[in-house]
């Protein structure tokens, strides 16, 4: 059988994220206090932050401008490059020594 869910008013959702944002609490917690899941509370916070433009702190997705995103996608091709040129330098390395072999 599957259980009833509990309606809440816009007031109650408040409370219930206000208590969520207090410091040392758990989203998880405060969900098992008012029998919601973790993922709905965690939805209404989002929620929450959205409608009054609130920015996030620690590992939320941060909003990058265009200057941040095309340094990011550089940073990256950077890497990329780099690794392959590592990589090459090693099989020259690999190969330069079988040829010196094989011409002795």
């Amino acid at each position: 059988m599957s259980k009833l869910r509990k309606r809440f008013t816009r007031e109650e959702r408040l409370e219930i994220i206000k208590l969520s944002f207090e410091p040392d609490t758990m989203v998880t917690e405060v969900a098992d206090r008012f029998g919601i899941s973790a993922t709905t509370l965690s939805r209404w916070r989002q929620e929450f932050r959205h409608s009054n433009n609130i920015e996030t702190s620690g590992q939320g997705i941060k909003t990058m401008t265009e200057e941040e995103r095309q340094i990011a996608r550089l940073k990256k091709q950077l890497r990329e490059t780099e690794l392959e040129r590592d990589i090459l330098k090693k099989a020259i390395g690999i190969f330069s020594k079988s040829d010196v072999k094989s011409t002795n």
